[in-house]
C-alpha cells in the first residue's frame, strides 16, 4: 500500500460544486490514487456542522463501494475539518492512498524501511518554476 492521506476540500457554500468533484474523483478513475474513505461535512449558516455519506449526494454516489471502501473518518474528524470552515460553506473530506507511490512503499519496506512522515506544502510556497528556488 502506498502513503495513506487526509485531505479537507472546502468549497465557500453549502453544496457541493460538481465541476470541482468530478475533477477530483477522475483521479480515482485514473488509478491515480485509491478513494477510502469519504463524507461530507456542512458547516450551515448558523454554525451548525453535519456530516453527510456519499451515497447521499447524487455525484457522489456509488463511490465508496466494494473491497476498496473502509470507515476511518469518524466523529472526532469530522469536528476538527469543519473548524476550518467558514459558516455557510462544505468540505470533502477524503482518505486516499497515493498508489502512485505504491512500488516506491514497496520496496522501501524490502529494504527495512517505513514511511515515517510527509508534508504537504502549499502552493503558494512553491515557486511558478520550482527550479528556480534550487541552487
Amino acid at each position: 500500500m502506498g502513503p495513506v492521506e487526509f485531505i479537507v476540500l472546502a468549497f465557500p457554500e453549502e453544496q457541493l460544486r460538481v465541476p470541482a468533484v468530478e475533477a477530483v474523483m477522475g483521479l480515482r478513475k485514473t488509478g491515480v490514487v485509491r478513494l477510502i474513505d469519504g463524507l461530507v461535512a456542512t458547516r450551515t449558516a448558523g454554525g451548525e456542522v453535519r456530516a453527510a455519506e456519499f451515497d447521499e449526494f447524487l455525484e457522489l454516489r456509488g463511490l465508496l463501494t466494494g473491497r476498496d471502501a473502509v470507515r476511518l473518518i469518524g466523529a472526532e474528524d469530522v469536528k476538527e475539518a469543519a473548524e476550518l470552515l467558514e459558516r455557510g460553506s462544505c468540505a470533502l473530506l477524503l482518505v486516499v492512498e497515493h498508489v502512485w507511490a505504491e512500488d516506491a512503499a514497496i520496496a522501501v519496506r524490502a529494504a527495512g524501511g517505513r514511511i515515517v512522515g510527509s508534508v504537504r506544502i502549499p502552493a503558494d510556497r512553491i515557486p511558478a518554476d520550482p527550479r528556480a528556488g534550487v541552487a
